[in-house]
């Protein structure tokens, strides 16, 4: 047998008959240390592939490139699931383990709010942390009769971390700008609101522009306000702020009466994290990424390929 057959027939009786790589000397007639080299051979060659297929497996390899592509300090790949089904929930425990597994636990956490993140704060265990403060960075009440969720996942992530939150009370983006200034201008809020912007590790989503945007369930934005935001070449809101594919903001008039961190605090951050699933979610998170608006990227496969293709 020439070396690529022989290499074959090594890794089925490894992998299909669970050989030892002795046995299979003796039984092919060759060393053991030729036998753990046809196998290496076999992976490198792609003879053999490993697929880890638990949900909550990472994709170690692609981790690294975007570490090295898009200089992260970090990155979590999780598998996509077939047809995305599911790719959220995936992505949420991924987002809730990076958070149990950090070190050193941030004492001041700022968080944003949406779908992605209530599914984040839904799977955080209980003494993740141990006195943790969790600080809202942007504003979530909600201005019709939808049940707002920015308070609750802020205090969900806030108790199972043994800590407390610290709410902003105000919705996320104000009709007039005189009202927005009116409301900065309390105490409270600006002690919250510098409490924001000095916290010491970030966590937010980012939403897509469209008549399903948590920002038009919420009451603040109007379908055809998402219409009028695509138009200036919006393709997605970082904590509620619409920028562009090169980060910009798209609309500075409603930038003005978006209340919450700005997105230079974001860039400048040591830590912030981005948790982002989806294929309607790849504009957005290669924007936020190639801005420079986040350290960590929490993702899952498809989107983190499309990133390394496109880039």
């Amino acid at each position: 047998m020439d070396d690529e057959l022989l290499a074959v027939r090594v890794a089925e009786l490894y992998y299909d008959e669970n050989k030892t790589q002795d046995e299979i000397g003796a039984l092919l007639g060759i060393s053991r240390w030729k036998a753990g080299r046809l196998l290496a051979q076999a992976r490198e060659q792609g003879i053999v592939r490993i697929e880890i297929v638990h949900p909550r497996a990472r994709r170690l390899a692609i981790e690294r490139a975007l570490r090295e592509r898009f200089g992260l300090a970090d990155a979590v790949v999780v598998p996509t699931p077939e047809n995305e089904v599911g790719v959220q929930g995936r992505v949420a425990q991924a987002a809730a383990d990076f958070l149990t597994g950090l070190r050193p636990v941030p004492r001041v956490l700022g968080v944003s709010w949406g779908r992605t993140l209530t599914d984040v704060a839904d799977r955080m265990p209980d003494g993740w942390a141990t006195g943790v403060t969790v600080v809202q960075i942007n504003g979530g009440v909600s201005l019709n009769r939808r049940p707002g969720t920015a308070a609750t996942l802020a205090s969900t992530i806030a108790q199972r971390g043994r800590g407390h939150a610290v709410l902003l009370p105000s919705p996320a983006i104000l009709e007039r700008l005189s009202t927005k200034k009116a409301i900065e201008g309390d105490r409270t809020v600006a002690a919250v609101l510098d409490r924001a912007a000095n916290a010491n590790a970030f966590l937010y989503s980012a939403g897509v522009v469209g008549a399903d945007s948590a920002h038009v369930e919420s009451g603040y934005l109007r379908p055809e306000d998402m219409e009028e935001l695509a138009l200036r070449g919006a393709i997605g809101d970082v904590v509620g702020r619409y920028i562009d594919a090169n980060g910009n903001i798209v609309d500075p008039s409603l930038d003005e009466r978006t209340l919450g961190i700005s997105l230079e605090t974001l860039r400048a951050a040591a830590t912030a994290i981005l948790v982002v699933a989806g294929t309607p979610k790849h504009d957005i998170a290669r924007a936020v990424v190639t801005a420079g608006l986040c350290t960590v990227l929490i993702t899952d496969e498809a989107t983190a390929r499309a990133l390394l293709e496109d880039s």
